[in-house]
């Protein structure tokens, strides 16, 4: 019943709330950060059993722009010099033994996610690639996590891995239930 009540809002009432809400003026992020937390606490409410495939998909501008080391074809390349968050994440991906990737986009996300066939995702990426991946992805349960932009869209971004961790907590049933307060 819980998946319905996603699958409506998040099919249903979120576009009918996002075309209404552009016609008064209202910023595309917030509408994209409402449909995140909403499904994130509706996810929350319905996800009750631990999850043994957990694809945990991150965006590529999370890599310093420094680094000569590219990481979309193979996140395990990474240097681990600790310069960015990819380090602290791979870390998180071995000890929960879970499936990490970096997209270069909302094309390569989608096919990752088919080719994974997770039962869960963690997905950390800017309010657009959210929005839409939620939506894209519906009946998935994913937990979206904003990412910090300090430099701007797009690059040298942030995530604090402390809510990537809770939620993969939250999906392995590690965790405990916050009653679907806000978080990840």
């Amino acid at each position: 019943m819980n998946r319905l009540i996603r699958g409506v809002f998040v099919k249903g009432i979120y576009p009918l709330l996002y075309l209404a809400a552009r016609g008064i003026g209202v910023k595309r992020d917030r509408l994209q950060r409402m449909l995140i937390n909403t499904s994130n606490r509706l996810v929350r409410f319905e996800h009750k059993k631990p999850a043994r495939r957990i694809l945990l998909l991150l965006p590529h501008c999370l890599q310093r722009n420094e680094c000569n080391i590219r990481v979309t074809s193979n996140v395990f390349n990474c240097a681990r010099c600790g310069k960015c968050e990819i380090k602290n994440l791979i870390d998180l991906a071995e000890e929960f033994k879970l499936d990490l990737f970096v997209a270069t986009g909302g094309t390569l996300a989608r096919r990752i996610v088919v080719e994974t066939r997770p039962e869960a995702i963690i997905a950390v990426a800017c309010e657009r690639d959210l929005s839409s991946g939620i939506s894209d992805t519906y009946p998935l349960s994913i937990l979206g996590i904003l990412n910090e932009r300090p430099f701007g869209p797009c690059f040298n971004t942030r995530v604090d891995i402390s809510r990537v961790r809770e939620a993969l907590l939250f999906f392995t049933g590690n965790g405990t239930d916050n009653g679907g307060k806000p978080g990840p």
